[in-house]
């Protein structure tokens, strides 16, 4: 009998996606963070910069997929893994399935626009690249994160 390699998350990368997401909550932007990985070495990084760019595609994933596609030159990431503190919206959804990450880690799930199963699943539609999503991890630091920006914004 054969037995298939079990992938388990690594803590000091969603550490690093979780330093991030602090690092955009002081920035006054919404504390989502996320890095790239490949064999083990970050490739990748981002956090939310909407605010500070004006730019409505200043996700934090977007900016980890793009370094990454500059480090490696190319836009297959095919052997990346994502980890990001809060469940990929939409467009970062679409931006993983084009540039075809094995593997999605998130923290939080986002109830209202989350598109890997919370809210909707994009990868479940007929695409040729549909990654592995791992949902939960460090899920209530990241949580924290999220509610103490929103309850400082509403004071």
């Amino acid at each position: 009998m054969i037995l298939e390699p079990v992938f388990l998350p690594k803590k000091e990368f969603m550490l690093q996606a979780l330093h991030l997401a602090e690092e955009a909550a002081q920035s006054g932007e919404v504390p989502v963070g996320a890095v790239v990985v490949k064999d083990g070495r970050v490739i990748g990084e981002g956090r939310n910069r909407r605010e500070a760019g004006k730019n409505a595609l200043a996700h934090a994933e977007i900016e980890a997929i793009s370094q990454a596609c500059q480090a490696l030159d190319t836009w297959r990431l095919t052997g990346c893994e994502l980890y990001v503190t809060l469940e990929p919206c939409p467009m970062c959804t679409g931006a993983i399935i084009n540039s075809h990450i094995d593997r999605v880690i998130y923290g939080v799930d986002d109830e209202r626009a989350g598109c890997c199963g919370t809210a909707m699943d994009l990868f479940a539609l007929p695409y040729s690249h549909r990654p592995e999503v791992y949902r939960g991890f460090y899920e209530g630091e990241a949580k924290k994160l999220l509610q103490d920006f929103f309850r400082k914004l509403r004071k």
